[in-house]
């Protein structure tokens, strides 16, 4: 089985579609439900308090502030924020740890309202697959190589009595649902030019020269699209969704190919679909 090294979220950085560096998977996690809600916002959005001092708030919207607090003091600036400037809509998404201090001010954040919106991330180092690939389009991937991937998957949906999915129960489907990728060879169905019973017959010309190989179909997964970690990503969601719990409405799946790079996909759930 694959092992990976612990890391840290400061071993990762976390970029938005508009280039802002975040400082953690949260905010970059705020930011991609913006953009898929079309809000505009302004990160790092400062504000000047009424003793002068200059405080960064994490996004400004069309429709008010929101702050990720992670420590004491983002709840003092949170804090302060609301004294200052009542009119100010702002909202705080908290770990769980300072939810208690946070509800007391009983305004905008929903910890204890029905329906209650809710996120939880599965980051653990079983969630990794060994797999081969051919990208024809890119000339140095063009010719037969492989990865060991880790993944991350984000559940987003409507909680209920605090709980949006049991981690062990959504641990389980994640590596069932890995099952299908470990070990695979992926390639873009276009490139198949024959099959039998067992096999594909993929062929293609590309930046290296020209390719033709068999192989077996039951290591081979054919994509609808190149074999990107782009595409790896949205195939993932495809196969995680319809085995979700039905508040669950969005699946997000970072799928890391190496150290520091890779690709993070967020897609609403439309259960008609299923």
């Amino acid at each position: 089985m694959t092992t990976n090294p612990t890391m840290l979220d400061s071993d990762f950085k976390y970029i938005d579609k508009k280039g802002n560096l975040m400082k953690t998977r949260t905010e970059l996690t705020v930011a991609q439900m913006l953009d898929f809600l079309e809000d505009e916002y302004q990160y790092n959005y400062k504000i000047t308090l009424k003793n002068g001092v200059e405080v960064a708030v994490d996004f400004k919207t069309q429709k008010g502030l929101i702050e990720v607090i992670d420590n004491e003091e983002e709840i003092e600036k949170y804090r302060q924020i609301k004294e200052d400037f009542p009119e100010q809509k702002i909202m705080a998404i908290g770990h769980g740890k300072y939810s208690a201090q946070i509800k007391e001010l009983q305004d905008i954040v929903f910890y204890d309202k029905t329906p209650q919106t809710g996120s939880i991330f599965l980051d653990d180092g079983s969630f990794a697959f060994d797999y081969a690939h051919i990208l024809p389009l890119v000339e140095k991937c063009s010719i037969l190589h492989g990865h060991t991937s880790s993944v991350m998957v984000e559940l987003v949906g409507q909680m209920k009595d605090n709980l949006l999915v049991d981690f062990g129960e959504a641990k389980r489907i994640i590596k069932d649902v890995l099952t299908a990728f470990d070990h695979k060879f992926f390639i873009n169905r276009k490139y198949v030019i024959s099959e039998d019973d067992s096999h594909y017959v993929i062929k293609f010309e590309g930046p290296k020269g020209l390719f033709e190989l068999q192989v077996p179909k039951h290591t081979t997964y054919l994509l609808e699209g190149e074999a990107t970690v782009e595409n790896l990503s949205g195939e993932l969601i495809k196969l995680l969704a319809p085995k979700m719990p039905a508040n669950v409405e969005a699946v997000g799946v970072y799928i890391y190919e190496g150290y520091n790079k890779g690709s993070h996909i967020i897609s609403n759930i439309s259960k008609d679909n299923l």
